[in-house]
């Protein structure tokens, strides 16, 4: 067991956020941590980090575990680069390879087998097996892998205190995978991530040894990383085994079954109080009567099962319908800063079209919307087209007006009792309608301009991140309302569950063009699958093709090399040949000269037709000798 709490209670003032929680966390476990907003989940997660005692109950921490906290806005900060900083995780390691190679060059100048010898010997072994027991070796490239995958790959040199807020905080993450702490708490982790981004954080905490306890408003992020689930409701927590899909149904399942027992427990208590009054007065059935008393005042009432409140409740409709093709873009280029974000783009919307537009994190996915909205030559919507407009910075709403007020002098033909039931339909509550609309929190805010857009009575919805500040059953209340809802919608979103919900067609800006994917969000991932499963078969067949090659040159390098080496040879051969040809060749001349050889005439002949010989056979060993040079 790493991790434990034991009836543990938490308030602030007279604000109880919960009591008797208790559950444990297991070497290694993988835990979802889900519950409506303002039911104390980060509360909870700063309990497990220390930032917070408990009021009351125990909280257990293995001794000597290690614990790493994401905040949901606690970002990194430095003076350093990017990729220095991340160095700093290995500095016992890379201090200790330092020290081994200063070691090494000072054993080369002792004797071997000394004293002092193996002494720095010894050295050098503990500090290698110090190095590989963590790692070390491969700092390197664990730091460009977590960087990489991160979307630090042109960030190496970058200084850390210029990055912006969310760039700190994925740094802040990169800095907790590289230390890989036994316990890892992750609040919204995935707010800053674009969904390569987020494949690519999910399939490596698969590989994460460490426990986990994650927050997050993303339910496939959820569904990928965990396998339990524990829910803060109504001042409580239940555990519930699997990741957040099978908890919904386990938690309906346990509202029956709780909800049943109640009804059985109601039930049997009303025929006691029954047969009580039927039989209390008569004389033969009294004291039975009475004994029924007893038992019903030792049992406690029954206690209706939670039921948690309404989620916010959406609707979106509209009265005039459109063209049949809503939007055409043809040949938009799009640039922001002097920067070209597409080029030559061009997609048609038709009318009942949903579609979800994705890309990474820049490419111009707002830009691109309120491109849409704003006009374009390149952009061309249809006949009798009515679109709407949720802008995730709610630039739109005026932060002095009430809501009140921002919601009714959007729709001035209507009632106040109508505008009222609106926003409460929504969520916001009586004490909301008189606050300022700048005062209202990230999650408030977009209620308010989700009810606005409700009552605009537009066919064509344009959505940036809807779902940012929503937690997950107003998400899930906005995706019942948008399938329900039979106009067009264009929207953008990294809640990978939402955009399977609704979406039926993906457009994705990639490399300055707008690629279209049929099929859903399924019918994407498939594809992209697919072509990444083509680009590594294409990468590996370019790896074998240039090993083939390589092996070719070596190879012929090889072959090169014998050929050089047989020349040298025979050249060498030839000289040996023509040396002593030429030594014959003189020692016949001397002969030649010699009286008594002269004398025998038998003999002269023989030697000149040797001389002969030996001239013939030099002059085609120089000749050869010539070309081999």
């Amino acid at each position: 067991m790493l991790l434990s709490f034991e009836n543990v209670a938490f308030g602030y003032g007279d604000n109880l956020i919960f009591s008797g929680v208790s559950f444990t966390v297991n070497e290694g476990e993988r835990i979802g941590l889900v519950g409506a907003n303002g039911e104390g989940k980060t509360t909870l997660l700063n309990l497990i980090s220390g930032n917070l005692s408990p009021d009351s109950g125990t909280i257990f921490l293995k001794n000597g575990a290690r614990l790493g906290y994401l905040e949901q806005n606690g970002g990194y900060t430095s003076g350093g680069t990017v990729y220095e900083e991340m160095k700093k995780v290995f500095k016992a390691e890379l201090d200790a390879i330092g020290k081994i190679a200063a070691l090494s060059a000072e054993l080369s100048n002792l004797n071997y087998g000394g004293s002092e010898y193996n002494a720095v010997s010894a050295k050098i072994e503990s500090l290698e097996k110090f190095v590989a027991a963590r790692g070390g070796y491969d700092a390197d490239v664990k730091i460009k892998t977590v960087l990489n995958g991160m979307g630090f790959s042109a960030f190496y040199d970058r200084v850390i205190d210029g990055l912006s807020g969310g760039e700190k905080t994925k740094l802040k993450l990169c800095r907790l995978l590289l230390e890989q702490p036994d316990l890892l708490l992750l609040d919204e982790p995935t707010n800053h991530l674009d969904i390569g981004t987020l494949f690519w954080l999910e399939d490596y905490l698969k590989g994460y040894k460490g426990a986990l306890v994650v927050v997050s408003h993303d339910r496939y992020f959820l569904d990928r990383t965990t396998a339990k689930t524990i829910e803060i409701e109504n001042g409580g927590a239940q555990s519930y085994a699997g990741a957040y899909t099978k908890y919904k149904a386990l938690k309906a399942e346990r509202y029956t079954r709780l909800l049943k027992e109640y009804e059985k427990a109601v039930e049997e208590r009303a025929k006691l109080k029954d047969y009580i009054d039927r039989n209390i007065v008569r004389a033969t059935t009294a004291k039975s009567a009475q004994s029924r008393v007893k038992k019903l005042q030792k049992e406690q009432e029954p206690e209706k099962p939670y039921l948690p409140p309404e989620p916010p409740k959406f609707s979106f409709t509209f009265s005039e319908r459109p063209s049949e093709s809503v939007l055409k873009v043809e040949n938009l280029d799009l640039e922001r800063g002097g920067k070209r974000l597409i080029s030559a783009g061009q997609f048609e919307i038709k009318r009942g079209d949903k579609v979800a537009l994705v890309g990474a994190n820049g490419t111009g996915k707002t830009s691109l919307l309120k491109q849409i909205m704003t006009g374009d030559p390149a952009v061309v919507k249809g006949r009798f087209v009515h679109c709407a407009l949720f802008d995730q910075e709610g630039l739109n709403l005026n932060g002095d007006n009430t809501v009140l007020s921002e919601m009714w002098g959007r729709h001035v033909v209507s009632s106040q009792t109508d505008i009222r039931a609106a926003l409460a339909r929504a969520g916001l509550t009586e004490e909301d309608m008189n606050k300022k609309v700048s005062s209202l929190s990230g999650g408030e805010r977009a209620k308010l301009a989700l009810c606005i857009l409700g009552g605009e009575n537009a066919n064509f919805l344009i959505l940036d991140e809807p779902t940012n500040h929503l937690d997950l059953p107003a998400r899930e209340s906005l995706e019942k309302a948008l399938s329900q809802y039979d106009g067009t919608l264009l929207f953008v979103s990294h809640d990978r569950y939402f955009i399977s919900a609704l979406a039926r067609r993906i457009l994705e800006i990639e490399d300055g063009k707008i690629l279209s994917y049929e099929g859903g969000y399924e019918g994407y991932c498939a594809s992209k699958a697919e072509a990444a499963e083509n680009k590594r078969r294409e990468e590996e067949l370019q790896r074998q093709q240039r090993r083939k090659a390589e092996s070719e040159k070596s190879f012929r390098s090889a072959k090169e090399r014998a050929q050089e080496a047989k020349k040298k040879e025979e050249i060498k051969n030839l000289e040996k040949r023509i040396g002593e040809l030429e030594n014959e060749e003189q020692e016949i001349n001397r002969d030649l000269s010699n009286p008594q050889i002269v004398s025998d005439y038998k003999k002269v002949a023989e030697l000149t037709k040797r001389l002969s010989d030996i001239k013939l056979q030099l002059d085609g060993l120089y000749l050869k000798y010539g070309d081999m040079l």
